[in-house]
């Protein structure tokens, strides 16, 4: 599988599946700036998405009441709708 490098660093991290499944997500509204509730509270991404496995997908946020920074997990039946559109 070739894996895409992180930019002028020369690190691979991301093969062509998690590229395309990132891609997908953030044309869903998982993209820094955007505004969102899930898990019953209401949060501002601050991250792309980030891969941790096949099945574990987390973004980066800043709760909107606390203004606390968090890292979610992407729920898992977003993140299978995602993939399976991506691939």
């Amino acid at each position: 599988m070739k894996r895409k490098s992180a930019k002028n660093t020369g690190i691979s991290y991301m093969d062509e599946q998690q590229v395309r499944l990132c891609k997908r997500l953030k044309g869903l509204g998982f993209t820094p700036g955007n505004q969102m509730k899930m898990y019953g509270l209401q949060f501002e991404v601050v991250s792309e998405p980030i891969v941790m496995g096949d099945d574990l997908v987390f973004v980066d946020v800043t709760e909107k009441r606390s203004g606390r920074p968090r890292r979610v997990r992407i729920p898992l039946p977003i993140t299978n709708m995602a993939r399976q559109t991506a691939a």
